[in-house]
């Protein structure tokens, strides 16, 4: 093993349903806009145009059950309920119709947003960097095996809070189906196992305060529950 001159940080990783080891997260990429509803609310065109991809730090992990404190510098803090795609392995230009070979498992997550950062970055022209990529906006939920469940392709995406639905729509509504985005990605970037993608969110995405409780559920994939702090 390598000695470091300072610490070295744990490697992020999420829990495997039905596994003792763990799923190592090498990257985080997310798909901007990838339901119709959801663009329409945003004030954007829904025709089909290419997607478009930002990435957040992957020690923004927060686990099922954990708690995400509402982060500085914002008063407008979203949620947005997504299928997070897992790759159990890399590569670039990755054909569509080998695409889903890569797919290790899936799970639950929230891109959590500082919609006042991203909306003025958008408005100047600026990188989202500090709307999206913030400490603790990357609540997952734990991974399960494709092998066990499958490809998802349609089935309901529910988000809850405070027990009150907000998100309810279905896989199927995704404008760019998960071969396509992983096909798309990494024609841009070689993937590499570990590099998990946020799939976009439906529409009904809002606001949330200190003390909130969140409650995400995807057919077949699973659930996740934070509270913000």
């Amino acid at each position: 093993m390598p000695e470091y001159v300072i610490p070295a940080w744990e490697l992020p990783s999420l829990p495997v349903q039905g596994e003792k080891k763990r799923f190592p997260v090498r990257r985080i990429w997310c798909v901007g806009r990838n339901y119709a509803a959801h663009i329409k609310e945003m004030g954007y065109d829904p025709n089909r145009e290419e997607p478009f991809f930002f990435a957040k730090p992957a020690d923004a992990i927060v686990h099922d059950g954990g708690v995400v404190p509402y982060p500085p510098q914002t008063k407008n803090l979203h949620y947005e309920l997504e299928m997070v795609v897992c790759l159990g392995k890399g590569g670039k230009d990755v054909p569509v119709e080998k695409a889903l070979d890569h797919v290790y498992g899936y799970a639950v997550g929230l891109d959590m947003t500082r919609r006042d950062q991203q909306f003025a970055s958008r408005d100047r022209g600026r990188p989202w960097e500090m709307g999206k990529g913030f400490d603790h906006s990357a609540p997952c939920s734990a991974v399960v095996p494709a092998a066990k469940i499958g490809h998802p392709s349609r089935g309901s995406i529910k988000l809850a809070v405070n027990g009150q639905t907000k998100q309810d729509s279905d896989l199927g509504a995704m404008i760019w189906k998960v071969p396509e985005m992983i096909s798309y990605l990494s024609a841009l970037v070689e993937l590499g196992a570990g590099d998990i993608i946020y799939s976009g969110t439906p529409d009904g995405v809002g606001p949330v305060v200190k003390g909130d409780k969140l409650h995400g559920a995807i057919e077949k994939v699973g659930t996740l529950d934070i509270t913000i702090g």
